[in-house]
């Protein structure tokens, strides 16, 4: 049995007559944000309507930066890592 608490158990137990619920904002679904997911969970949270597609925007681009990140580390590794006596070869 683990001796933490989850952020839910701890306001619960602080605040017993408020609701409390997690809300998961994920990234994407195979490289696609899911629009309509996204805006339902912003709408639960009382984000303004106007607001939300400005919102999914910044989402989606930092999603792409993120997937750039990602790619162009793995390639550079490919490249220059082995020059640098920092991989194994393969046998």
């Amino acid at each position: 049995m683990s001796n933490t608490k989850s952020i839910i158990e701890v306001l619960k137990a602080a605040v017993p007559e408020w609701t409390f619920e997690q809300i998961n904002f994920v990234a994407g679904r195979r490289c696609a944000v899911v629009e309509d997911e996204f805006s339902i969970k912003l709408e639960r949270v009382s984000v303004q309507a106007g607001k939300r597609s400005k919102m999914l925007a910044a989402h989606a681009q930092n999603i792409c930066k993120a997937h750039d990140t990602v790619i162009r580390s793995y390639h550079f590794g490919r490249k220059y890592m082995g020059h640098l006596g920092l991989t194994r070869r393969r046998q």
